[in-house]
């Protein structure tokens, strides 16, 4: 039996990825290229989140829907 981790808004792009993998079509549909950027492997989802003015909350409810 596999174990759902939970996605929080201090991993960065690169674990949420790893985590899930589609969580890259969530980040896509927020408009967050950061998968694709060298900050992913260190840029909390936060971070990310706060810089391009998306809500936070809303983003890891999001992640953790999948």
């Amino acid at each position: 039996m596999q174990t759902k981790v939970t996605i929080t808004k201090d991993m960065s792009f690169t674990q949420a990825i790893q985590t899930n993998p589609k969580s890259a079509e969530v980040f896509s549909k927020y408009r967050l290229g950061c998968i694709g950027c060298i900050a992913a492997a260190y840029e909390t989802i936060e971070q990310g989140a706060m810089a391009h003015g998306i809500e936070v909350a809303a983003l890891v409810r999001d992640l953790n829907a999948l």
